[in-house]
């Protein structure tokens, strides 16, 4: 597009502040022009927001408008994944706006809005209305929702990669058909910097998978990011552990040489942990804050006001600002422990500087020796530009209930119409006749096991002479009631670990506790304990004088991604650039090469050998730690059924160390694929697995409410109500859609079953099997983590670091070494 094609009040904004238009925003307009939808792939600080925008500010200049009528009513729909994000992309197009002197009205809409604004919004809106696919999906439940979208020109949807592949994304896919259905000119536009397959994004954003429709734009190359990982002044890169406590005095000195600093952690407790040491280290008192998910709102926009102000010399964070507001002045990113993804990495790093044309700056910071060579290729990817890929799944049939009844709430709608419109969408493309019904007669009846009560009973069936089905409320309070429970976010509950007599030893997430069976051992508060039951929200144990089977309870983890665990077996088996390593780490991989073997991206290594009168089997899997945990339950139950006697397991998310008191001759009857149908199924049914996935796929259903006319359910009151259904099902109609539903959860986002098909298939074809005299060098870093907690605290610091320098001493003895090893 010529820069005459571009209306001139926006040029002359431009000019005016010494910037230009970019390639890539201008093919944005160009591609609106022709009225194509758009996909924009643009690095952080690309002004890919105001490039999705800008469509819409040209749509409202009067150079173009000439003697037209100005745009009325609803022109622009802004998607964003938080709130936050929502509110300061208001901020930052208010000003251009302004400065422009367009007539154009921009609001925000979400759960903290008031009332009154959102009932003025729906009768009166704005030219713009930035919101999250929850109260889009809302919206789209009343009755006025087909006058006030029917002039809709645009729906910009930011930070794609962020909810495509998630349930999220299944109810904005949905909403957005919907919206086409009422509004057939729209045009949809898409924006993300961290897309590994643009394509696999034009299909979903795509009506009709019409991916040809969907223009590709790519945004201009910018300064190539500087990344460098941080070494040990004097010490050596530790063994295990994840929270690099070894790099505080060398942080608190890059602190104090930038002007602000964001400190990235992958878990809430690790950036609280890594926060105090920051403050025990601080001797210049230097304004250093903390932002997490589990801090109150009020201390959330505190902080991001101060952080915005310039007020803060460093911010320890988690993901929960990965998608972070517009803060230019960062000079440095730093990313605690390993990034666990190249896509993860670049957006962490483009929090940096935040401008295009000038490099983002990162430090890595590895917490043991895995961990620096995750780091070396993730730093290697983000060289390359390569990103994590996707995978993308099927929609959820618990959203798809959801989404019937927002539509029954806003009109009566005839059934094959609307099943052709969801069809439209990518996640509900494939979707048969026989499993629409099925939603159908659910949210109708609640189910055939449940059709008699009439709580359940949401809405009903008219049948017409000419054979048209159309469904209606049963009743219109029934709207009233979806509006105020309707949602896809299901907050993680905390559960209470307590013995029988009423003692309490603490709070575990919900998630863990729930992949426990009666009589599962594990260590909680340095107690070994064994589970006696779970229930209304509590997880009853006694104390256990076996040792703990489970690993020590660690909280909740990010996965690492397939791309990143494949780079990093490539770095394994690259052995002419183990010499670029520091000294530590070459010797530890030159020890291991000549001990026992390498695995590689295409064998599964298998290591078996003796140490403190166990056995010990350690599988080098590369699944991460949430399908490792997984493996691990399921080996120790073959294990047991097999007479091997197991005593417990550990994981990290490189690999798997299983003990037990008889040796394992031979792994592969471990590993064979059946152990996905036999092992799973008992596992999944004997614990709180699949409970647990049943209640959030029945509060996301709408079977279970939440919310009554003032008061709220707690946690205990949901599970409670979800439960007895629960049992009411599995009896009567164990195939009910919200049973299927449960099973898809648990095997995909609960287990991460899918990356241990995979595995399976690869032990069946190309396992290595080594019986070794003593530890392995490369099973140190998860042999050191038996027992303990996934971040030490205190005095069992000392102790870890012991523990492991006397693992690694017997792993790493060299005088039996050939000549040039270890030099």
């Amino acid at each position: 597009m010529t820069q005459a094609a571009i209306p001139s009040e926006i040029a002359d904004w431009f000019a005016g502040r010494d910037w230009r238009v970019r390639r890539h925003q201008a093919e944005m307009l160009e591609a609106s022009d022709a009225g194509k939808h758009a996909m924009l792939v643009a690095d952080t600080g690309a002004g890919k927001t105001l490039a999705g925008f800008l469509p819409t500010l040209a749509a409202f200049c009067p150079s173009r408008i000439g003697d037209g009528e100005r745009p009325d009513g609803l022109h622009t729909l802004y998607i964003s994944p938080l709130k936050a994000l929502a509110h300061d992309v208001q901020r930052n197009l208010i000003t251009p706006v302004e400065e422009m002197g367009l007539d154009l009205r921009i609001e925000t809409r979400s759960g903290d809005t008031s009332s009154d604004k959102k009932k003025r919004q729906r009768s009166k809106p704005p030219n713009v209305l930035l919101t999250t696919p929850e109260s889009l999906s809302l919206l789209l439940s009343y009755p006025e929702s087909f006058d006030l979208f029917a002039g809709l020109k645009r729906v910009v949807v930011d930070e794609i990669h962020a909810f495509a592949t998630q349930k999220r994304g299944d109810l904005l896919a949905l909403s957005l058909s919907r919206l086409q259905a009422i509004a057939p000119d729209m045009q949809r536009a898409a924006l993300s910097a961290t897309v590994a397959d643009p394509d696999a994004f034009r299909d979903w954003i795509a009506p009709w998978g019409d991916i040809d429709a969907v223009e590709l734009v790519e945004g201009e190359q910018g300064a190539e990011p500087q990344v460098e990982i941080l070494l040990p002044d004097e010490e050596r890169v530790p063994w295990g552990g994840h929270a690099a406590t070894w790099s505080i005095a060398q942080l608190y000195e890059r602190i104090r040489k930038n002007n602000t600093t964001l400190v990235f952690t992958n878990t809430r407790f690790l950036a609280e942990y890594i926060f105090q040491h920051l403050w025990d280290a601080n001797e210049d008192n230097l304004p250093i804050g903390i932002h997490h998910g589990s801090l109150s709102k009020e201390a959330r926009r505190k902080v991001e006001g101060a952080m915005a102000e310039g007020q803060l010399r460093a911010l320890v964070c988690t993901s929960s600002l990965d998608l972070g507001v517009d803060w230019g002045d960062i000079d440095l990113v730093v990313q605690m422990g390993a990034p666990k993804g190249s896509s993860r990495l670049l957006q962490r790093i483009g929090r940096a500087n935040h401008r295009l044309d000038q490099p983002s700056r990162a430090l890595l910071v590895p917490g043991n020796r895995f961990e620096f060579l995750e780091a070396t290729a993730a730093m290697e990817a983000v060289d390359e530009g390569k990103r994590d890929g996707e995978d993308f799944r099927p929609g959820g049939l618990d959203v798809l209930a959801q989404h019937v009844m927002a539509c029954a709430c806003a009109a009566p709608f005839e059934e094959r119409a609307l099943l052709a419109e969801i069809r439209s969408c990518w996640p509900y493309a494939m979707i048969d006749d026989a499993t629409w019904t099925r939603v159908l007669e659910f949210v109708a009846t609640g189910g055939y096991a449940l059709r008699a009560y009439e709580k359940f009973k949401r809405i009903t069936r008219e049948a017409a002479e000419d054979g048209t089905v159309t469904w209606r409320l049963t009743h219109p309070e029934q709207a009233h009631r979806h509006r105020m429970n309707a949602g896809i976010i299901i907050d993680a509950e905390m559960l209470e670990v307590r013995f029988r007599n009423g003692r309490s030893l603490g709070k575990v997430e919900e998630r863990f506790a729930a992949s426990l069976r009666p009589g599962d051992t594990f260590q909680f508060s340095g107690v070994n304990v064994e589970v006696e039951q779970l229930k209304d929200m509590e997880l009853i144990v006694r104390a256990s004088k076996k040792s703990a089977m489970i690993p020590s309870y660690g909280g909740l983890r990010l996965p690492l991604t397939t791309h990143l665990a494949d780079r990093v077996r490539s770095l394994l088996t690259d052995r002419a650039g183990w010499a670029r390593f520091p000294d530590d780490v070459r010797e530890w991989l030159e020890v291991q090469d000549w001990r026992s073997q390498m695995p590689g991206p295409d064998n599964l290594l298998v290591e078996s050998f003796p140490h403190a009168k166990r056995h010990y089997t350690v599988y080098y899997t590369f699944t991460g730690w949430n399908a490792n945990q997984s493996l691990g339950m399921l080996i120790t139950a073959r294990m047991e059924a097999l007479g091997l006697m197991p005593g417990g397991f550990v994981a990290n998310d490189y690999s798997l160390a299983v003990w037990g008191l008889k040796p394992v001759e031979d792994p592969r009857p471990l590993l064979s694929p059946d152990i996905l149908t036999d092992e799973f199924v008992d596992w999944v049914q004997d614990s709180h697995l699949l409970r647990r996935a049943f209640r959030e796929v029945a509060v996301i259903g709408g079977l279970v409410e939440r919310q009554h006319p003032g008061k709220r359910k707690t946690g205990r009151q949901v599970t409670f109500s979800t439960d007895l259904i629960y049992d009411v099902l599995r009896k009567y109609e164990p195939d009910h859609v919200l049973i299927e539903a449960a099973w898809a959860d648990a095997r995909e986002r609960m287990t991460d079953i899918g990356r241990l098909g995979d595995l399976l298939d690869t032990a069946t074809e190309r396992l290595e099997h080594v019986v070794l005299d003593r530890v392995s060098p490369l099973a140190v870093p998860v042999m050191v983590m038996i027992g303990r907690e996934a971040v030490p605290q205190g005095a069992q610091d000392d102790e870890l670091l012991l523990e492991a320098e006397t693992l690694a001493g017997a792993a790493m003895r060299v005088e039996d070494l050939p000549e040039g090893i270890g030099d």
